[in-house]
Formats: structure tokens, C-alpha cells, sequence
């Protein structure tokens, strides 16, 4: 059985149901508060194969929304439904920001009142070609745009006989990127949630190993709440890349120059600048 139940409304559309949802939440959650080395769960099976196989279909055969290539990521590819053009991938992309969606991970996590982003930033399809990585990194945590911080990651893999020597893993790293702690490989069905905290590191940084004909295929999508004192004191921070102890991934050093800036520099002054070019 899925740990998330669908209804077939019609050909293209799948619909989740609350009650179902809000269960399969709850009892999963004192496994996910007590993971390590943050809040987090691997599941396989959330949704049917059925479900998922028919969005394979529609995935885009080229191009992309929005692409990386730099020394933290490379090779990786995203689009957003502004940039879908078929049904089946832009309902069920739909439909995993709906209400059921939102009471499952609130049940999971514990975590009331989140918000699911209607523009998908930074998610919706993920692909990673040969070669891509992405390096161990913590997430931006504030989405400027609707003034809500950044709390959970769910990701969905969509990668049919998996290879483990094509590599593609998924890592978490303690907090204090000292020891890897998980290594989650991508296969059809397997879902991985965690928290998005300033240190919930993570990411896929050695080179995918697959053949040229195969990629790694996920759907990406993040939750959020509003701070109820307000966004203004929030350390805002955008993606921070932390090498691995003993390697020579590379960290974003502009990111940290920024990232000095916004917390040393007196707001005004950062305004005036800002207004004076």
C-alpha cells in the first residue's frame, strides 16, 4: 500500500483525500522527529507506481525553465508549471500543494499552519544529467517574494531500475558538517522530507555516473510559514554551500560576502546604497 492514497478524477488528474492524509501523517511522526541528523524520513512507496510512471510521459524532453552550472551545481535542470505544458504534470503538481498535502507534512512534522508556495521557486521538476551534481548545502530560508520562512523540503523520485553504481544519492550531514550521516538513493517512489533549518545540510555532490540515456528525475517542492512577528528580524539567507571535509568542493564565497554584509552593515546604510546605485 502507498503511504498516500490517490483518487483517478479523470485520466490526467489524481486528488488526495484529507482524512487519508492527515492519518498517514500522524503516524509517522515520532519517527520523523526523532531522526537524525535533523527532523527527516525516507519513505518508499508514498505514492503508487501507477500514479507516478504516467508523469514520465510528459517530462520535458529538452530545454528547461531554468538551468545551473557552476562549481556548487552542475548539470542540473528545473521548470516550474509556468513552463509545463501538459496536464497530468501540472495537476499533480497542483494537487501536492493542495490542503490534503499540507495536513499530511503538518501531521508528520508537527509544524501547524504551513504554506505551500504557488509560484514552486526553486522546485517543480528536477533533473540532474550525467556528470550534475549539486554540493552539500543548506537552503535559503526566506521567500522574499511572500514574506514567509522556508521550513520543509519534500522531495519525489522518479527514476525507474536505479543503478547504485550510477551514484545519484541524496546526503545528510550533521549539523556541524563534521560526518555524513544518510545516503538515499533515488529510486521510483521513494519520497524524502526534512526540515529546512540554517544547518540541515544536504545535497548530491559527487558526479552522476549514469549512462547518457538515463538522468535523475525528482519532483521538488517546499513548504512554508509566516513568522508571526513578522519577516524584519529574520537573518535572511540565501543557498550556502559547506565543503566536505577532505574533499575540494568548492564553498560560494560571494554568498558568504553577502551574507557578512546583511548581518554587519546598519539596514539604513544597506538602503541609501541601494537607492544611490
Amino acid at each position: 500500500m502507498p503511504v498516500l492514497e490517490t483518487l483517478q478524477l479523470s485520466d490526467d488528474v489524481v486528488a488526495l483525500d484529507v482524512a487519508q492524509a492527515s492519518a498517514a501523517g500522524a503516524a509517522l511522526h515520532d519517527r520523523y522527529v526523532a531522526a537524525d541528523p535533523f527532523p527527516s524520513i525516507v519513505l518508499d512507496d508514498f505514492f503508487a507506481p501507477d500514479v507516478l510512471r504516467p508523469l514520465l510521459a510528459e517530462w520535458p524532453a529538452a530545454g528547461a525553465g531554468k538551468s545551473y552550472d557552476r562549481a556548487q551545481e552542475r548539470l542540473k535542470y528545473e521548470w516550474q508549471p509556468k513552463d509545463i505544458r501538459t496536464p497530468r504534470l501540472r495537476a499533480f503538481l497542483a494537487e501536492m500543494n493542495g490542503e490534503p498535502m499540507l495536513r499530511f507534512l503538518e501531521a508528520l512534522t508537527g509544524i501547524p499552519k504551513l504554506i505551500a508556495d504557488p509560484y514552486y521557486v526553486g522546485g517543480g521538476l528536477h533533473e540532474t544529467r550525467p556528470g550534475g551534481h549539486l554540493s552539500i548545502h543548506a537552503d535559503f530560508n526566506v521567500r522574499k517574494g511572500m514574506n514567509v520562512i522556508r521550513r520543509l523540503n519534500l522531495l519525489v523520485y522518479l527514476n525507474d531500475d536505479w543503478d547504485e553504481r550510477w551514484g545519484g544519492h541524496l546526503e545528510l550531514w550533521t549539523r556541524d558538517m563534521k560526518e555524513r550521516r544518510a545516503q538515499i538513493a533515488p529510486i521510483m517512489g521513494r519520497a524524502v522530507i526534512f526540515n529546512t533549518d540554517l544547518d540541515s545540510f544536504h545535497g548530491v555532490p559527487d558526479p552522476l555516473a549514469c549512462p547518457p540515456d538515463r538522468s535523475r528525475k525528482s519532483l521538488a517542492l517546499y513548504y512554508y510559514t509566516a513568522p508571526e512577528e513578522g519577516i524584519r528580524n529574520v537573518p535572511v539567507r540565501t543557498t550556502v554551500f559547506k565543503p566536505r571535509p577532505g574533499t575540494a568542493d568548492r564553498p560560494d564565497r560571494e554568498v558568504a560576502r553577502r551574507h557578512f554584509i546583511h548581518d554587519w552593515v546598519p539596514p539604513a546604510l544597506l538602503r541609501m546604497v541601494a537607492r544611490h546605485g
